[in-house]
């Protein structure tokens, strides 16, 4: 795709809001499946080899620790309370195996989507435009900063409902009263919207840093630091974050919609339909998801070529 046509019947740069060619843009991706099938391709090189490994190891945990000695069999989503014990002390016994596998699982994941990721962006972005440099190294690293930011963001959540747990169920336990549940329930989907808006704010970041440094061929720091550099720009790039975060959240909706449809029916429905219905389910929402990625990508190149004509 060229210059001319990634900026083609594009907005006037000073009037155009960041979402207002939107709709074109997710048209043309639409109509050039191939940047959505290699964002699938690099995307699932990576996701079925780690999902073969995350099932072969929690294989591995349930043989040290079977489902029978934990006491799930005794869960009763009657008894909130005592589902909430329940729960907890299978989690108690499954978490030192677990960890000893996380300590070097969780790093090679990690180190594995960085590389998936700059290589597969890479292959995208030329794919996109052929003029653009191709920095895989540097994409590389870009991802790994991305990668460790979500980590955190992960860390900082999980922090929160410990901090809501405390709050509202065990502080109340300690002091011989009832836990309240509606607390706990209300912090938790405040604070996970919170963070969810808080990573759609701040997460265009490292959309855009691999962007600019196939644009201007610049290193990982030099990329990172022009993303604070764009002026009215950065708003724009914001903008359609935001609805694209929007996007996603519609898009898992739609997905737990889909996933329920067919439980009207589970009298005349086996369990083995159901079994590959939630299979497709998840592939149409993951190939989806990775179609606005491609959008987004898309989106960001032609706001950049609209504002710098010559670059």
């Amino acid at each position: 795709m060229t210059k001319q046509a990634i900026a083609q019947n594009a907005p006037d740069r000073v009037s155009a809001r960041g979402t207002q060619s939107l709709v074109d843009i997710i048209f043309r991706c639409w109509r050039r499946p191939s940047l959505t099938a290699l964002e699938i391709l690099w995307r699932w090189l990576y996701g079925i080899p780690m999902l073969w490994l995350l099932h072969h190891y929690g294989l591995q945990i349930l043989a040290q620790v079977p489902v029978e000695q934990t006491g799930l069999q005794h869960f009763d989503i009657t008894n909130p309370m005592h589902s909430a014990d329940v729960v907890a002390n299978a989690a108690l016994l499954w978490l030192p195996p677990a960890l000893d596998v996380a300590k070097w699982l969780v790093p090679v994941l990690l180190a594995g989507w960085a590389v998936a990721s700059g290589l597969g962006r890479t292959l995208v972005l030329y794919a996109l435009d052929k003029t653009l440099h191709r920095k895989p190294f540097t994409l590389i690293a870009l991802q790994l900063v991305r990668i460790l930011a979500l980590a955190s963001s992960f860390a900082l959540w999980f922090l929160g409902l410990q901090w809501a747990s405390r709050v509202a169920v065990s502080g109340p336990l300690l002091r011989g009263l009832e836990p309240n549940l509606v607390q706990y329930f209300a912090i938790a989907i405040v604070l996970s919207l919170g963070l969810f808006s808080l990573w759609a704010l701040v997460s265009w970041i490292f959309s855009a840093a691999p962007l600019l440094a196939a644009l201007k061929g610049t290193g990982v720091w030099s990329s990172l630091r022009a993303t604070f550099q764009l002026g009215a720009l950065r708003g724009k790039l914001i903008e359609i974050n935001l609805v694209m975060g929007i996007v996603k959240i519609a898009l898992i909706v739609l997905a737990m919609v889909f996933s329920a449809t067919p439980l009207p029916f589970e009298t005349v429905a086996t369990a083995a339909f159901l079994h590959w219905w939630w299979v497709l389910v998840s592939i149409l929402y993951f190939a989806a998801t990775d179609f606005f990625h491609v959008a987004r990508l898309t989106a960001y190149l032609a706001l950049w070529r609209l504002w710098n004509p010559a670059g």
